[in-house]
């Protein structure tokens, strides 16, 4: 009977697989078909390259491309060492009821819906960068970046904790005996055992950091322009989705919302690949 069980639920999981994988497909095949006008007419490429003027009849995406890879990239890269350091003092630095505290805040920051993120963002982050910047409206590259950093850091801190947590007690027990600091365990046997954990909370990070809408929207400042440094505003082709009406279904301006989602797509599994890719060798 419990081999029966375990059978079924073997079964069940590679349903689940399956299923997801196929989900997965069935969205990538939805976007493509939709936007395949683009591609047989010979205009996806130059979507890719041109900008957007509707006047001009130029529908380009190369500026909410850049804008996404400059807000998303710069996020990450925010989050990851804050992220890193906070995991790090709740699992291994801290003790007692400090750590106990700092572990439950980080939970409670996941729940919180991201307008809320945003409207913080609004009254209290765009302010500030408006006067560190001396000037501008301070919806800017930055302030999106710097709150998307904060929206993603819950996520990863939780991945970094639980990976922290699995390294077998063994091996600190094996450093505290040679006398090691908290500092040395963390980096000599804690990091190298969680190496797999880490990657996965940053792939998640990377991901919602692409896909995220609503930080981009609210704080970037939403101008079509290709950002050239931290203080000007930008669009991300999620933003983009967004903000673009049009009644005709058939037209260029309809069908470059499907080549941002098809973008969107290929840059988030372009990222795992590579992130996976570095980690096998």
């Amino acid at each position: 009977m419990k081999k029966g069980f375990e059978t079924a639920a073997e079964k069940m999981f590679l349903l689940s697989a399956l299923l997801s994988v196929l989900v997965t497909l069935l969205i990538l095949g939805f976007m493509v078909i939709l936007g395949l006008p683009l591609m047989k007419g010979g205009h996806f490429f130059s979507l890719l390259t041109q900008g957007w003027s509707p006047r001009h009849d130029l529908y380009g995406i190369y500026p909410m491309m850049m804008g996404t890879l400059a807000i998303a990239c710069l996020g990450v890269a925010f989050a990851f060492p804050l992220s890193l350091g906070c995991a790090s003092l709740v699992s291994v630095l801290a003790k007692g009821r400090f750590a106990w505290f700092l572990r439950k805040a980080v939970q409670m920051m996941t729940g919180i819906p991201t307008v809320i993120y945003g409207f913080v963002g609004i009254f209290l982050l765009v302010p500030l960068i408006r006067e560190l910047l001396m000037g501008g409206s301070g919806m800017c590259v930055l302030s999106a970046s710097v709150m998307l950093a904060i929206l993603i850091s819950p996520t990863m801190i939780l991945f970094f904790t639980d990976s922290f947590d699995r390294v077998p007690k063994s091996y600190t027990d094996a450093a505290d005996a040679l006398g090691g600091t908290g500092v040395q365990k963390l980096v000599y046997v804690i990091l190298p055992c969680s190496r797999k954990g880490i990657l996965t909370g940053l792939i998640l990070a990377v991901g919602r950091a692409f896909g995220d809408t609503l930080i981009a929207l609210m704080l970037a400042g939403n101008a079509i322009q290709i950002p050239g440094s931290f203080s000007d505003s930008a669009r991300t082709l999620t933003a983009h989705i967004a903000l673009v009406i049009a009644a005709d279904y058939e037209s260029l301006e309809f069908r470059s919302v499907f080549a941002c989602g098809i973008v969107l797509y290929l840059f988030t599994t372009l990222t795992v690949l590579l992130l996976r890719a570095s980690e096998n060798r």
